[in-house]
């Protein structure tokens, strides 16, 4: 099956963000270092720094991210932008991890929009967490879901 995962850049931060999502959001992290693998002119990267890290968390969520070391050789870091956005949806059954998510990011997070009931019936908000990555959290309800399989049924 074909999915779509986010890919994060980082400077220099990308272990200890992915560790904090995997304490977030469950599931299994691996993390290769520039040190685990060393390569041709990456003599002066800190060893420690991520090469590839991925946290498969539970429901089928991705989280890929690496650091990006300024040597040459490596394309150059670019900040997150406003533009990206990491998406944590799902149904009401899942209403209290992507609730408890939302918790546990706001946790030094700016720009949050509180979780709560929107106009459209779900439950939504957002936020830009302590790294600066956007995430935005929907969770449908009952009601929502009953009104979308009426409105699918025509």
């Amino acid at each position: 099956m074909t999915k779509l995962n986010p890919y994060l850049s980082f400077r220099t931060e990308a272990r200890e963000a992915l560790e904090f999502y995997q304490s977030v959001l469950g599931g299994d992290l691996n993390i290769s270092a520039f040190g685990d693998m060393p390569m041709p002119g990456m003599d002066d990267v800190d060893g420690n720094l991520v090469m590839h890290g991925q946290l498969d968390a539970p429901n089928g969520l991705t989280l890929m991210a690496a650091d990006s070391p300024d040597v040459a050789g490596m394309p150059p870091y670019v900040a997150p932008t406003s533009g990206v956005t990491v998406a944590l949806t799902g149904s009401s059954a899942e209403h209290e991890y992507i609730a408890a998510a939302f918790d546990k990011l706001s946790d030094g997070a700016s720009d949050v929009m509180p979780f709560e009931k929107a106009p459209w019936g779900d439950f939504y908000g957002q936020l830009k967490d302590k790294f600066g990555i956007s995430w935005m959290f929907d969770a449908s309800t009952p009601e929502s879901e009953a009104a979308m399989a009426a409105a699918q049924q025509g």
